[in-house]
């Protein structure tokens, strides 16, 4: 499954990261260390509330993820 990743400068400093499929946010220092928080987020998000099938809407286009 692959997804995305949105990444903004914090005001405080490093970043924010946020996954608009599951809508998990976290934030690091780095890019690299917001990347890796987003994902590790993302999968424990994931394993509570498991998805069998995803749908995604994108203009006329859906995408299902399993």
């Amino acid at each position: 499954m692959e997804l995305s990743a949105v990444l903004t400068p914090a005001p405080e400093g490093g970043y924010v990261a946020f996954n608009p499929e599951i809508g998990t946010t976290t934030q690091g220092e780095t890019v690299e260390e917001a990347l890796l928080n987003l994902r590790e987020a993302t999968e424990l998000y994931l394993e509570e509330f498991p998805l069998s099938i995803y749908v995604i809407r994108h203009d006329q286009t859906t995408i299902y993820l399993q």
